[in-house]
């Protein structure tokens, strides 16, 4: 019984990811009211996103434009703006401020894995993890990605956990999935 479900589970977590694959071929994903384009980069995609304001704001506070406009190939857990709301008041501001650059710098390369991860890959890897995946983050920390309810769940190290409220975003240097929550480090 137990290898008819777990075929079964492969079956079905294998459709899912095709037609994930043939609607992302065929359909344009919209961000934040705005087209995301696989011909342009990370930040050319992201600064036209009215849902990462506060992303592409802490970006150029942390002087990671260029490291994100780079070649990569990246996979960037991207936190909505509400994401970013829901820190501890004063957060946000405090983490901007040019005396925490290298602070904000450590969050966001938390979100950062190198290399080229979409929504398929990930399911890979969380199948063949017996249910979850380790992802090392360019910051040198790791999140751990599981499927629960047909959604990819991300743990960062704290215990804290981000549903991918959007996966697949391509970009011409890597791929975003949008996230609702700020992953934080140890």
């Amino acid at each position: 019984m137990f290898s008819i479900q777990k075929r079964n589970l492969a079956s079905v977590a294998a459709a899912i990811v095709l037609a994930a694959a043939s609607t992302a071929s065929f359909a344009q994903v919209m961000v934040g009211g705005a087209p995301m384009l696989a011909s342009k980069d990370i930040i050319d995609n992201a600064v036209n996103s009215k849902d990462h304001t506060t992303l592409v704001a802490a970006v150029k506070a942390a002087g990671l434009v260029e490291t994100l406009k780079g070649p990569g190939p990246f996979t960037v857990f991207a936190p909505t703006n509400a994401a970013f709301a829901a820190l501890p008041a004063g957060t946000v501001d405090t983490l901007l401020k040019p005396e925490n650059k290298s602070m904000l710098s450590g969050i966001l390369t938390y979100h950062v894995v190198a290399g080229k991860y979409d929504a398929a890959a990930i399911s890979k890897m969380i199948m063949d993890g017996k249910g979850m995946a380790t992802l090392k983050t360019v910051s040198g920390g790791t999140l751990t990605a599981k499927a629960m309810g047909g959604k990819v769940m991300v743990t960062d190290e704290k215990g804290g956990t981000a549903n991918v409220t959007i996966a697949d975003v391509y970009q011409s240097n890597g791929v975003i999935h949008v996230v609702d929550k700020v992953l934080l480090p140890k």
